[in-house]
């Protein structure tokens, strides 16, 4: 593809994507704080602030990807890259990564895209109006705008085997409560479904098999031949929680993937944690000893 892909954020999951389907894009340009070099990438400086080298990137992007969260003045790109984005002579998608959080609570009922934006957070406010930003600038501009709702990412060097490893996981226990994630692999899947099909929509981007807190830590711990740590109540472990990780709590949800899999054409490569896991164990093991 001759094209230029913009990343507005070079952080995780960009990272990961252009690692996965980099080379379909003639030209690679991405953002961070320090505008430090990375490989593959022409890596340019955002502190708020766009850079003249920004904006003639924003005018020339044909496939944008923003993985950037909202902060309380919005999104930390729109407000100022939005004319230049706008003022672009590219058709390709504009791609924005989102979180299953603008849903709110459903009670542990199962919902999908259709289910209304209910959350009371404020972040996850923040996140909805983010997501009609950028389906604004698409309207505008006769783009198609996929918003990819992602569940909690894992993968390499983010996974409950390091947690178990280091000694920090922790197992809290809450009767009812169940939760998604997605393999950072499978996230670059689906931007790159996107990308490829040119899709305009919300897709839950989530695995097969919503599940409890624990489940992962101890199938990791399973792996490792260690002993999973002792479960907590969630009562007794909420009494030391920040306000952010009780507002993660506050929510339980059952979120169906059958768009995700539709845009994918089949299944998802990891589609429950113990496959995520299983092949971060096998990785993990392939790796030299220290010694």
């Amino acid at each position: 593809m001759n094209a230029t892909l913009l990343c507005l954020g070079h952080g995780y999951c960009a990272q990961h994507f252009v690692a996965r389907h980099g080379e379909a894009f003639a030209r690679r340009i991405g953002t961070s704080r320090d505008g430090a070099p990375r490989a593959g990438m022409e890596m340019l400086r955002f502190d708020g602030t766009p850079t003249d080298a920004l904006v003639a990137a924003a005018r020339a992007a044909d496939v944008v990807l923003s993985s950037a969260a909202p902060g309380e003045e919005g999104d930390p790109f729109l407000g100022v890259l939005g004319k230049a984005l706008a003022a672009s002579g590219g058709t390709g998608p504009l791609v924005y990564l989102s979180t299953i959080g603008v849903y709110g609570d459903s009670g542990g009922a199962w919902i999908d895209e259709e289910a209304p934006l209910a959350a009371a957070a404020p972040r996850a406010r923040r996140r909805i109006a983010a997501e009609d930003a950028w389906r604004q600038l698409g309207a505008a501009t006769g783009r198609p705008v996929a918003v990819l709702r992602l569940g909690g990412i894992y993968g390499p060097g983010r996974n409950a085997l390091d947690d178990v490893a280091a000694g920090t996981a922790r197992c809290i226990e809450r009767a009812g409560q169940v939760f998604n994630r997605i393999h950072v692999d499978d996230i670059a899947g689906a931007i790159g479904a996107s990308v490829a099909k040119g899709f305009s929509g919300a897709v839950n981007v989530v695995d097969d098999e919503p599940s409890p807190s624990c489940a992962p830590v101890r199938f990791a711990a399973g792996l490792l031949g260690v002993d999973p740590p002792p479960p907590e109540p969630f009562e007794v472990a909420a009494l030391s929680m920040s306000a952010m990780a009780l507002s993660f709590w506050a929510d339980n949800r059952r979120v169906r993937n059958r768009r995700f899999h539709e845009l994918l054409g089949g299944g998802l490569l990891y589609p429950s944690y113990r496959e995520g896991l299983t092949a971060l164990f096998a990785a993990r093991e392939s790796q030299p000893r220290k010694s």
